[in-house]
């Protein structure tokens, strides 16, 4: 399995449950996906999703997710880019490039007016699950790696600054205006 082919899994998930945006019902259906595929790329869909974790590691993007989410401590970073894997490579590479563009997307605006905060926790065991699915093993332990890279000090400011969040994230700012 290469990167490609993990988006292309996300994809078909994504087609095959009622609602889309919903990063649980993507992830479990992505599990039941990969459990049919051999061992080996299973085990290789694990490094590509903690590679994407990697590639959205960002301190712009932690800020989107701290002020949608109302706060946002490092396992809720994670659950929040799990969500985002969950909406499918073009949503995540654009959060990932402009994240307050999440304000544009119709699930963060839907979000937003109920009051739910946006994570899936489920989405970081997709592979985990499938292996067990599969082979009614546990992952091996060394299934991935991953290295965070250091987040942007231009971004080292405390996000609880409403000024310094809403200077750099306008359209988010507004929506979640309270």
């Amino acid at each position: 399995m290469d990167t490609q082919q993990f988006w292309k899994l996300i994809e078909d998930a994504r087609s095959r449950v009622p609602a889309p945006d919903d990063g649980d019902a993507v992830a479990r259906r992505a599990a039941e996906l990969l459990a049919l595929r051999p061992a080996q790329e299973i085990v290789a869909a694990q490094q590509i999703l903690w590679s994407l974790m990697a590639d959205s590691y960002r301190a712009p993007l932690w800020g989107a997710a701290y002020l949608i989410n109302g706060g946002c401590s490092d396992d809720g970073f994670d659950y929040f880019r799990g969500w985002l894997i969950t909406q499918g490579r073009a949503t995540f590479e654009h959060a990932i490039a402009d994240p307050d563009a999440l304000a544009e997307l119709p699930a963060v605006r839907a979000f937003a007016a109920d009051g739910f905060d946006i994570e899936c926790e489920e989405a970081l065991s997709i592979a985990w699950d499938a292996h067990q699915m599969a082979t009614g093993e546990k992952l091996p332990n060394d299934a991935f790696g991953t290295r965070y890279p250091d987040l942007d000090p231009e971004w080292d400011f405390d996000f609880d600054d409403d000024e310094e969040l809403g200077r750099r994230l306008p359209r988010l700012t507004a929506l979640y205006a309270d």
